[in-house]
């Protein structure tokens, strides 16, 4: 369902960007008479104009259809922007990415909702954005609300809602929705306790029965090991290990920054 191929990503240290035409004039006459620049935030560390970060380096691996994945690793580690690679929020400096069925992604707490829009209208956009049609939407909004657990204020603009109902909604709409793999970064440590038991027990009943392919980053071993039955170990940008679930987790907290 997904093969990542020799991935790298590469970023470009310091401001980019964001700069008027009247900053780079400051910026030419400082440089010019061996002056600070005077539009370098206070503090702000200064780069040379080729410094870079490599945030992912060689990367390569194959997820098959129905597995549950759990990427894990330091913070640093390339997990997070490894998945947005996945979700085509970005794109790789080097290397290819192939997916094999329609990907549905929590990233971030508010990802993918319209703040101006209500709950009820995000779920018809977030269907539609996935290739459904109204019909198919219409037939399954009762569930997704009910799992929501935020019937209450499903007519109410999203930018009103707290994290925790951001993240209800959220998943509920990705657990429900049309999409053959999901992709999830740590959004289930923003909910309560019980929502994440129901979140956990949703997303393997749906996997198992509807074979759906599950990529899940998280700092919190107890999830993963609910969750996945499969776990690849990132650091420094780099995959070192891929298996056994309790194997990785063990790999993950034998770490440097982990003793």
């Amino acid at each position: 369902m997904i093969k990542i191929d020799n991935i790298s990503k590469e970023y470009k240290l310091g401001q980019i960007g964001g700069t008027t035409f009247q900053d780079e004039v400051q910026r030419f006459f400082a440089k010019l008479f061996k002056k600070e620049d005077p539009t370098r935030k206070i503090g702000a560390k200064k780069y040379g104009k080729n410094e870079k970060l490599l945030a992912l380096d060689g990367v390569s691996f194959e997820i098959n259809k129905g597995e549950r994945v759990g990427l894990i690793g330091n913070n640093g580690a390339g997990k997070s922007t490894l998945l947005k690679l996945i979700s085509r929020i970005t794109s790789p400096t080097k290397g290819e990415i192939g997916l094999n069925g329609r990907v549905v992604s929590m990233l971030e707490v508010g990802t993918g909702f319209h703040p101006d829009l209500t709950g009820r209208e995000n779920i018809y956009m977030n269907g539609a954005i996935l290739g459904m049609t109204k019909k198919e939407i219409d037939s399954k909004i009762e569930d997704i609300i009910e799992f929501s657990e935020i019937r209450e204020f499903i007519d109410t603009p999203v930018k009103r809602y707290s994290s925790g109902m951001y993240v209800k909604l959220a998943f509920s709409v990705v657990s429900h929705l049309d999409s053959e793999i999901i992709i999830m970064d740590e959004v289930l440590a923003v909910g309560d306790i019980q929502f994440q038991k129901k979140c956990i027990e949703k997303i393997n009943s749906v996997s198992e029965e509807k074979n759906r392919t599950v990529l899940y980053v998280s700092h919190n071993m107890s999830t993963i090991r609910q969750l996945c039955n499969r776990v690849i170990v990132l650091d420094k940008g780099k995959v070192i290990f891929d298996g056994n679930t309790e194997e990785g987790i063990k790999t993950y907290e034998n770490l440097p920054k982990n003793k």
